[in-house]
């Protein structure tokens, strides 16, 4: 491999450093990564234990600092404006400019705002980057209340931080139950009376309907019940976006993010996106064009990499998983549950009798084949699911060999044959 071929990754989150690593790993190419948010790699999942006390700044970085010399991938922090790709320069803010050989874009996501009035107010805020953590300390320094409009995992992440800290939280949920739109009506239910045991007050089918200031912060919003609300503080939580508008103008084709074929190359040569920021032109079957995931961002960088290093990977995400966690109760999913099944798919639930403990189980009306699984309270193994799904086993091997899929301590509390008995009962 060349010494003299120069990559560029713009963006230290978890898709550009994983491809960084990577094509190290397998070439002695020259690596530089820009971010114009934080000097090293941090843990963004792992943001909100900052704020809530539990752990330090420095805890959130996975390498040492002499890691990068060690490994000759240079670090910059600067803010890229433009991208001109027929010279193949990056033009950085304060007038400098950076060549480059290969170019991978991982920019990841923003908050999405829906354009309210008083939104631009002091106090008013999402939560995804290191400077939104750092701003929420500053709107939170005497806060008496607060409003989060949304819910979801950025929404219930930030009602926990605000709950340690003693303010008051009343969340808008636009769905009959939090995070409807994701969940069966049972698994949503599930969580909303959760997160009011904690002391949320959830405002289920209520959407922000006004933001009301004085003096350039804000003082209150007004629901689409009509309800007024005070709060020093009003979180949005209604999704993100692909970070993307610093490519307006550029040859670069996007839609809602930077659209890439299979090899996660863009309309380009030799310029890449990964991560939150790609749009596939043709998901996998089963799969969204944009999935913001922590795995599919690492994912997407393992497979870049070997592209770039000359050996032509295609993205293949496999089955769907992911984990999150509600307060005190942990999530995961594997497969495909949808929240509103159609002809071609029935559910399964059991819920345990303390109502912190469920699952939900999708698979094919008459194959009973296994589709996928929703996991609440009880720790599962992925690589079990992952291994049931290919082998398109049906729901009732899976509800019967449930126990070789829990990843609890044994002297935890087993529900296998509780399960396994509900789902007798019923057929």
């Amino acid at each position: 491999m060349s010494t003299t071929e120069h990559v560029v990754i713009i963006g230290n989150g978890v898709a550009g450093i994983t491809a960084a690593r990577h094509i190290r790993r397998i070439s002695d190419k020259k690596i530089t990564v820009i971010s114009a948010e934080s000097d090293y790699f941090f843990s963004r999942t792992a943001l909100m234990y900052v704020y809530m006390g539990h752990m330090k700044w420095e805890h959130l970085k996975p390498y040492e600092d002499w890691f990068w010399e060690e490994n000759r991938i240079e670090l910059k922090q600067a803010y890229v404006e433009k991208i001109e790709a027929p010279s193949k320069m990056l033009f950085l803010r304060g007038g400098k400019k950076m060549s480059y050989d290969q170019l991978i874009l991982a920019t990841g996501s923003v908050p999405r705002f829906l354009g309210w009035d008083g939104e631009e107010l002091k106090g008013v805020q999402g939560l995804v980057s290191k400077q939104d953590l750092e701003l929420l300390e500053e709107n939170t320094r005497n806060c008496k209340s607060a409003v989060i409009v949304g819910g979801g995992l950025i929404g219930v992440e930030l009602a926990e931080m605000l709950h340690t800290r003693k303010i008051p939280v009343t969340m808008l949920i636009r769905e009959k139950a939090f995070w409807q739109n994701v969940l069966p009506i049972e698994d949503a239910q599930l969580i909303s009376r959760h997160i009011e045991s904690q002391g949320i007050v959830l405002k289920h089918e209520t959407e922000l309907k006004k933001i009301n200031g004085q003096n350039g912060k804000v003082t209150s919003i007004e629901t689409s019940s009509e309800e007024k609300l005070t709060c020093d503080l009003l979180g949005i939580s209604v999704g993100v976006k692909p970070n993307i508008a610093f490519l307006e103008g550029s040859e670069i084709e996007t839609d809602r993010g930077i659209l890439v074929d299979a090899h996660l190359q863009t309309n380009l040569p030799n310029v890449y996106a990964i991560g939150d920021c790609a749009q596939h032109r043709q998901p996998a079957t089963g799969r969204k064009d944009i999935e913001a995931v922590w795995y599919t961002a690492r994912m997407m960088g393992e497979t870049v990499a070997q592209t770039i290093c000359g050996k032509p990977f295609v993205y293949k995400p496999g089955h769907w998983f992911n984990s999150a966690k509600f307060f005190d109760i942990e999530y995961q999913t594997y497969g495909n549950v949808s929240a509103s099944p159609g002809e071609g798919e029935q559910h399964f639930h059991w819920q345990h009798k303390d109502g912190e403990k469920a699952i939900t189980i999708a698979f094919e009306p008459g194959t009973n084949q296994f589709l996928g699984i929703n996991t609440f309270g009880i720790r599962m193994r992925h690589e079990v699911f992952d291994r049931w799904l290919t082998e398109e086993r049906d729901l009732e091997y899976v509800l019967s060999h449930l126990r070789e899929a829990n990843f609890d301590p044994e002297f935890y509390d087993r529900y296998e044959k509780e399960i396994f008995s509900s789902f007798k009962e019923k057929v």
